[in-house]
């Protein structure tokens, strides 16, 4: 390709969404993986795309809610480019409401009237009403909100991937040398970079372990519980996840814990007895300091930027963020929230 006007380091979802964005705006735009496509945590298996709870609104949970919204029309246009199908629906999660937490619950259902506008609903009703896969609710009583979708992580990133190229964007794996405006979104490694690079923590690594069943439930909700994601994917898979490990030896190590996920899911869901583990995964997610994504230059290094922190929201929240991160590398307009913004941390 011609010299590009934009390099971005690393092709998770960050670095292709942002490589799309900027492609859309017609620069030119190469993308370098030193491993391979997806290879941190965007090569995960559970691809949940859920909403922050309706209550305490601030500007990460109104752009989050922004993101889900937009959703449905982006993940079709990548299909489209792409010719290929990253695996989204939007068909809501089911979970159970805590002993003592019906209250709550109703609340922040009155909260969902108004903060979501009429795009979504959160519903509060007996266990028995509620759609998909049923569930163990002690209680007696569960969340069924319509906001929350799923995504096939890796099916979505070959399908980035491919939309990128076919807009004429270069994907390069192995070394290569970097031009341009260089645009960091390389994961919990270049969080630990950055760092060592700033003098100051700004971020690291958490890793996370994940399974996948056989069992066919492609139109039915996600759900949630006690931090346990169950994803039900279009491909006759059920998605298990994840563990959060602050400290860890091997970033790609399958051990125990991952058998205590499986167990704690056939618990919750007891339909989920006999169905076959075909998959196991571990990976190490990017957790900036403050939890929220981290965009902006690099301070510092002139025509530098960094594009990385979306610690269990990456999926979702990269569609509505790339575009933002696109406007200050190509036309140095920082539109950025200050809850987002590197310099902040």
């Amino acid at each position: 390709m011609t010299i590009p006007d934009v390099t971005i380091m690393g092709a998770g979802v960050f670095g292709l969404t942002l490589a799309l964005a900027c492609l859309e705006r017609g620069a030119r735009v190469q993308v370098i993986e030193k491993r391979s496509l997806g290879a941190g945590s965007s090569g995960g298996i559970v691809g949940a795309l859920a909403p922050h709870v309706p209550e305490n609104w601030n500007t990460k949970k109104a752009l989050q809610f922004d993101a889900l919204c937009l959703a449905e029309g982006y993940w079709a246009r990548v299909a489209l480019l792409s010719g290929m199908d990253p695996g989204y629906a939007r068909l809501g999660r089911v979970q159970p409401v805590p002993e003592g937490g019906l209250a709550r619950a109703e609340a922040r259902a009155e909260q969902a009237r108004s903060l979501w506008q009429g795009v979504a609903q959160w519903h509060v009703l007996r266990a028995e009403e509620a759609p998909g896969l049923p569930l163990v609710a002690p209680s007696g009583w569960v969340i069924h909100d319509t906001l929350s979708a799923r995504l096939h992580p890796r099916r979505a990133g070959e399908a980035l991937a491919a939309a990128m190229e076919r807009l004429g964007g270069h994907l390069v794996i192995g070394d290569s040398a970097s031009s341009g405006r260089v645009v960091w979104a390389t994961g919990y490694e270049g969080l630990e970079a950055l760092s060592v690079a700033l003098g100051r923590n700004v971020g690291g690594g958490v890793k996370g372990q994940a399974l996948l069943l056989k069992y066919a439930a492609p139109e039915v909700p996600q759900l949630f519980a006690d931090g346990l994601h169950i994803v039900p994917h279009a491909d006759g898979t059920v998605a298990i996840g994840s563990t959060s490990e602050r400290d860890f030896t091997s970033p790609d190590n399958i051990d125990e814990q991952c058998d205590t996920l499986h167990a704690r899911a056939l618990e919750i869901c007891p339909a989920l007895q006999g169905a076959s583990v075909i998959a196991r995964w571990a990976g190490v997610r990017p957790r900036a300091k403050s939890r929220a994504p981290l965009l902006g230059s690099w301070p510092g290094r002139v025509g530098h930027y960094v594009f990385n922190g979306g610690f269990k929201i990456g999926f979702a929240m990269a569609p509505a963020l790339a575009p933002l991160m696109a406007e200050l590398v190509l036309e140095g307009r920082d539109i950025i929230p200050e809850e987002f913004r590197l310099e902040a941390m």
